[in-house]
């Protein structure tokens, strides 16, 4: 094998390992974690200020919905950590690893609500 090609193949490799490690390497698998904690900590940390107080999302688009079905763990770690846009970083002294499966449990708990049709209010004009 060239020196430029195992070079290559070494590279590559320790990419993948460091971003197993990012991202864990069980493939971001949420940790355990308690949804009423995360429930208490989601208002806490006023979460549902710009994603709504049961995940839906925020007014006028101010925050993503989270739930139900939320992003993958390892992408809410990131988005929490490292977020783009307009949403404020949590640095792990503001919330720790176990507070961020608590919120992710918490979110991952939301049940849909009924659809529209169900709701006999909004049925009857």
């Amino acid at each position: 094998m060239s020196k430029p090609l195992l070079a290559g193949a070494f590279l590559a490799a320790l990419l993948a390992a460091a971003s197993g490690a990012a991202f864990g390497a069980d493939g971001g698998q949420p940790p355990s974690g308690s949804p009423e904690r995360g429930r208490d900590l989601y208002m806490k940390n006023q979460c549902y200020s710009c994603h709504g107080t049961a995940g839906q999302g925020g007014e006028r688009g101010a925050g993503p919905r989270l739930a139900p079905n939320p992003f993958p763990y390892a992408a809410f770690e990131m988005q929490v950590r490292q977020p783009r846009g307009v949403m404020p970083r949590y640095p792990q002294q503001f919330v720790s690893a176990q507070d961020l499966a608590d919120i992710y449990a918490y979110i991952a708990g939301i049940e849909r609500g009924p659809a529209a049709k169900d709701i006999p209010l909004l049925n009857r004009f």
